[in-house]
């Protein structure tokens, strides 16, 4: 009765233990990744500031996130700038000047779509549907994401319709392939984007609590 009791105890403990991982770890490596980027802000910028206008020079001990809000004031800043009627004459000077540059003139263009449409600044957004396409090969499905419209000089050489997606790999969504899959081979998931971008971030571990049944997808 007493083995059986041990046994029961170590198991209870062994229970607590896991739940306390499941429980902490997300939590500090969540609270751990924030602190590591908020100091790698805070030493880029605080590092371009002058000694004789930095805080950190006359005070014994760092200010924790000064960086970022200065980040955030100097964004700001440009950006009331670039609304204002002078911002808006030397962004088109700049503009200017950067399409008289072969190379730098499409790094240029590339980053400005990239960042319009990640911050929904254009009229497309970055990612607008989680789908579901046979890849690598046949038979064998993965998560992806509708990118952008598809371009026209490649849609031209198919008679099919064709839908541009983006297929992350799994950990690291960052990486992954762009290509171009006919419509009537695409999946239309009943799940939003971010709740895809879980699933694919921990490798199929995390499932949205309700799946719907999925569907063809739709042009809208």
């Amino acid at each position: 009765m007493a083995k059986k009791e041990q046994k029961q105890q170590k198991t209870t403990l062994k229970t607590y233990f896991l739940t306390g991982i499941l429980v902490t770890a997300p939590i500090g490596l969540t609270i751990w990744l924030a602190w590591e980027i908020a100091s790698y802000i805070d030493s880029q910028v605080i590092g371009l500031i002058p000694d004789k206008y930095n805080p950190t020079t006359y005070l014994p001990y760092g200010i924790p996130g000064l960086g970022i809000l200065l980040l955030v004031a100097f964004l700001i800043i440009v950006g009331m700038f670039t609304a204002s009627y002078f911002g808006r004459i030397g962004a088109k000077f700049w503009k200017r000047l950067i399409a008289r540059m072969p190379v730098l003139s499409g790094v240029y263009n590339a980053f400005k779509k990239i960042f319009e449409t990640m911050l929904g600044a254009g009229k497309e957004t970055a990612f607008r549907k989680a789908v579901l396409v046979e890849f690598p090969r046949r038979d064998m499905w993965t998560i992806a994401f509708v990118a952008g419209a598809t371009y026209e000089g490649v849609q031209d050489k198919f008679k099919s319709e064709l839908i541009s997606v983006y297929v992350p790999t799994t950990p690291n969504p960052t990486s992954g392939y762009f290509v171009y899959v006919p419509k009537k081979d695409i999946i239309e998931l009943d799940i939003g984007v971010d709740e895809a971008f879980k699933m694919v971030i921990s490798t199929g571990i995390v499932n949205p609590e309700k799946v719907k049944k999925q569907k063809k997808l739709t042009t809208k």
